[in-house]
């Protein structure tokens, strides 16, 4: 049988794409978390990590046992969570970037809330940068939000192409500097935007800066400016411009559930199950 103490290890050790950030994120030292792994290895009588210079790879055991052992720790948690269950009561603040939420995101929380007569769920729509601030000085118990290479911690929901939107019209040479349409600071999509341009050698300028992403489709859509939106985005009348335009490639756009380490565990797993849930209806 395994240990569930060994297995939350091993899977810290992979999420946290090292044993030193492992250990920190359980309140280990270094060398406890190496002896969990190497007592785990002992117990299934194979390596499950190769180890060099500079980094540690999964082995094709190891990528075996680590889909039984998320398994095994979250039916852990569920089981817990079920025969320990106590009412929900108070308030659970949500932070949610606006390219996230729908109707049916918020009927399910409004539904998730009735069955608790004592619970209250408000929502606040912002950038993912500033819903994060929020949450670390306790304003927010959970943020959905996107962000672009990254290694922040947090439940990878999907991610999706980060792509120049422009108007579904014959393509024209772009101006230079090239008109950007932006959301403020903190962005993680305006930080990548300007990066991979500066990196390209292209001059750009602000042209419009947005609070929503209704702003930004609007300048997309006049050919005010290019704004880098995710490719599920785009919609009726835009298309993405890319490399025969010379502009550079963009990276993923990671949607991420981040939650806070203070608020209520029981009812941040509860409603984690939910978003989770939504989330593969809405790939789907």
């Amino acid at each position: 049988m395994f240990d569930t103490l060994l297995l939350k290890t091993f899977v810290a050790v992979v999420d946290e794409q090292g044993f030193s950030r492992a250990a920190l994120k359980l309140h280990l030292t270094q060398s406890a978390v190496s002896g969990h792994v190497r007592r785990l290895e002992e117990q299934v009588g194979k390596p499950l990590l190769t180890r060099t210079t500079r980094s540690r790879q999964l082995t094709p055991d190891g990528e075996r046992l680590l889909a039984y052992a998320r398994t095994i720790l979250t039916l852990n948690r569920d089981a817990w969570a079920e025969l320990t269950r106590k009412p929900f009561h108070g308030r659970l603040r949500i932070g949610v970037s606006e390219d996230f939420v729908d109707p049916r995101l918020l009927r399910a929380f409004q539904d998730f809330a009735a069955q608790y007569p004592g619970m209250a769920i408000d929502v606040q729509m912002g950038i993912p940068g500033t819903l994060l601030a929020l949450m670390k000085q306790g304003h927010l118990e959970l943020v959905i939000g996107s962000l672009c290479e990254t290694s922040d911690a947090g439940i990878v929901l999907w991610q999706e192409p980060l792509v120049w939107a422009w108007p579904a019209q014959p393509v024209i040479p772009l101006p230079t500097p090239l008109p950007l349409a932006l959301f403020p600071e903190p962005c993680p999509y305006r930080e990548v935007v300007l990066s991979r341009l500066a990196q390209a050698g292209i001059p750009q300028r602000t042209a419009m800066l947005c609070s929503s992403t209704a702003g930004l489709r609007t300048a997309a859509l006049a050919g005010f400016a290019v704004a880098p939106m995710t490719l599920s985005q785009l919609g009726q009348g835009l298309v993405a411009l890319g490399a025969e335009q010379g502009l550079p490639e963009l990276p993923d756009a990671e949607f991420r559930l981040f939650a806070s380490p203070e608020a209520d565990q029981l009812v941040v797993a509860a409603v984690t199950r939910l978003i989770v849930e939504y989330c593969s209806t809405r790939r789907a």
